[in-house]
């Protein structure tokens, strides 16, 4: 790769052993997909969760903050995705005392090299969302999704290390998404149903996300011209068509920046019996055992729909909702927080209920059958041993005041 005067430093030591061993890091990265050189980025999003990282993930962190005699710290702005517990709450969840005593040990590491502990994968709700042609190092997939189709920014899906690595060096690999040749619309879609709810937002997304199929795919999806869809429905979309298909870009004519299908014809129609399809694989009636709002978490208009809701019901099953540690005051603030919980529910904050020890929480708590309004979530907690139910925000907590889905 084509290294400028500040990457010759790093990579020679000049600038300390941390950025040092980052471009390492990153150099061999962007080795493996044929990068040229290296883009300048303003931020860098870190998912760092202990469940990932476990205890050899969190000494390597460890060991990094000692590098430089404890000196070394990130060079551009870096912030974090969602932690694996709300200490606050790590009794409701049952969580054992070595996890979070290993997020604490992870939280030290990163506060040493000046990460910012913002704990959100919703920074574009909450802290700054990038712009148009920024270029950015993010981790999380709903992250980049929204980063690169809504903003118009750019980025890759940046695993842990080489975000962190960015952050380090204020630099990452050009290759993928960072390119105009890749964020070309390669798959032409047309919808024919508009979504009415978040949880139609995410089975319209996860539908999408399974014709793509691949990580370079760019969906350009016309039909929804006239949805207006908010952020809340692009935050689902994207988020459901990431993990159901890894897509890191679609293109809305209308909505999304730059979006043209050049010459490409349309490959796929999704209408209503499509999205009906994915839902009721996932919809079950029956006894549940919890119900969770979470992956990704809710906006501050999420969680006031949510009191509404919640507003002279008494929960006999577990609800948890899970927010930013930005949101969170807010919520408080509002009357949401003690709405919500004055029906029975929990309002967590900073963590992602899939990235907090899932499995054993489950062991731990009893809970088999989950029901939440995220397309994401569903498709993800089977491999968690769960039997997880999609279904709108309205009939999941109909289902947490009388412990059935109807």
């Amino acid at each position: 790769m084509k290294l400028n005067a500040l990457e010759r430093a790093m990579r020679a030591g000049e600038l300390g052993r941390a950025p040092q061993i980052a471009l390492e890091h990153q150099s061999k990265v962007g080795e493996f997909f044929g990068a040229a050189d290296f883009v300048e980025v303003t931020q860098a999003h870190v998912m760092a969760d202990t469940e990932s990282l476990g205890e050899s993930g969190v000494a390597w962190l460890e060991s990094l903050a000692r590098e430089d005699g404890g000196r070394a710290r990130v060079r551009v702005a870096t912030i974090t995705d969602p932690r694996g517990t709300d200490f606050a709450k790590a009794g409701v969840l049952k969580q054992a005392g070595w996890m979070l005593q290993l997020e604490r040990r992870a939280i030290d590491a990163l506060v040493r090299l000046g990460v910012s502990m913002t704990d959100t994968c919703i920074n574009y709700q909450t802290i700054q969302a990038p712009t148009q042609g920024e270029s950015v190092a993010f981790g999380d997939t709903g992250v980049v999704i929204y980063a690169n189709s809504v903003c118009g920014a750019r980025s890759n899906y940046e695993g842990g290390p080489s975000a962190l690595a960015a952050g380090l060096t204020g630099r990452t690999p050009r290759y993928g998404f960072h390119l105009d040749s890749q964020r070309r619309a390669t798959l032409r879609v047309k919808v024919t149903s508009i979504p009415k709810s978040l949880n139609d937002w995410g089975a319209l997304g996860g539908v999408i996300g399974r014709l793509a199929g691949n990580y370079w795919a760019v969906p350009f999806i016309e039909g929804l011209e006239d949805s207006r869809p908010g952020s809340d429905a692009l935050k689902h979309f994207g988020a459901a068509m990431a993990s159901f298909g890894s897509v890191a870009m679609f293109q809305l004519p209308g909505i999304t920046p730059d979006a043209d299908a050049g010459k490409l014809r349309v490959a796929h129609r999704v209408g209503q019996a499509e999205v009906k399809a994915l839902q009721q694989r996932y919809s079950p009636d029956g006894e549940i055992d919890v119900v969770v709002f979470s992956a990704p978490q809710l906006s501050l208009y999420e969680l006031r729909a949510l009191a509404e809701l919640c507003d002279g019901k008494r929960f006999v099953k577990p609800l948890l909702a899970v927010t930013s540690p930005q949101v969170k005051p807010d919520a408080d603030r509002f009357g949401f927080t003690r709405r919500i919980e004055d029906a029975g529910g929990h309002v967590l904050a900073g963590m992602c209920f899939y990235q907090s020890y899932a499995r054993e929480i489950a062991e731990a708590n009893g809970w088999k059958r989950l029901a939440t309004n995220s397309a994401k979530m569903v498709n993800i907690l089977g491999g968690y041993g769960y039997a997880p139910v999609l279904a709108s925000m309205e009939r999941c907590v109909e289902a947490a005041e009388s412990g059935r889905l109807k």
